[in-house]
């Protein structure tokens, strides 16, 4: 489990978490939503170590990794995988080299490799036929799927995706959509997904929704829909009035 405890993270005195607390299942799927700008990814970015908070704790299996030195955050990191906005493939390197590269880099034996970025490429319903292609040759949903083969290939506890479906049509996103449940259900590791996308909801196990730096709602998906929490309620429908106050409102 990850729990996290009075997390706050000021820029420049603007509060983006605020003594936030959540704790997220092991083991299973949670979708952190909200509007736009209210600090989702910096969330996220604390959660896996890449942004330092200003206070608090975010434990992970016991560890409080707030207090870890650089050398033992490596720890952490091998734990987990990030599944970027955009993909974040290298342009200049192939598909192979890009799903490859964190084992290549560490002098592993290339063919060996090659083995294994076939098989996650298959993972993520990919055909090895795309192994010398480079990034620019494959569609948006494409990349987004060897993004994420790239992340299951160091076989990690924790995966995090930040808005996964991000710029892909409604069809290539529920085919991304089902391949994360398809992955999460096989694997049984601890997800954390950012979206704005509702159809998310059919796929994950929990929903959270952060507003002004808190966690205003916590609860199982497949009952947020009759939940009468007024900022769920308000959010997942759309509506101008309630307590998160729209540009008008405030």
């Amino acid at each position: 489990m990850i729990q996290i405890r009075k997390l706050t993270k000021i820029f420049d005195k603007q509060i983006v978490t605020d003594h936030l607390d959540l704790d997220i299942p092991e083991g299973k799927m949670t979708c952190i939503i909200g509007r736009s700008g209210e600090g989702k990814s910096v969330l996220l970015k604390q959660i896996i170590g890449l942004i330092k908070p200003t206070s608090g704790h975010i434990y992970i299996d016991g560890t409080d990794i707030t207090e870890l030195s650089e050398k033992e955050h490596v720890i952490i990191f091998e734990k987990c995988g990030y599944v970027f906005q955009f993909a974040a493939l290298l342009d200049s390197l192939t598909i192979f080299e890009n799903v490859g590269i964190s084992l290549l880099e560490n002098g592993q034996d290339p063919q060996k490799v090659r083995t294994l970025v076939v098989k996650m490429l298959e993972e993520v319903n990919l055909s090895k036929d795309i192994l010398d292609k480079y990034p620019s040759e494959l569609s948006g949903g494409m990349r987004k799927r060897v993004g994420l083969a790239r992340t299951l290939i160091r076989n990690p506890k924790i995966i995090l995706y930040d808005e996964p479906t991000t710029g892909l049509d409604p069809i290539t996103s529920r085919v991304v959509h089902e391949l994360m449940a398809a992955m999460q259900s096989k694997l049984k590791i601890t997800s954390i997904v950012i979206s704005h996308d509702l159809e998310i909801f059919k796929y994950v196990d929990y929903i959270a929704l952060l507003h002004e730096g808190k966690i205003r709602y916590f609860g199982e998906a497949k009952t947020i829909w009759e939940s009468k929490n007024p900022y769920i309620y308000q959010f997942i429908r759309g509506l101008p009035e309630g307590p998160i106050q729209t540009e008008k409102q405030s």
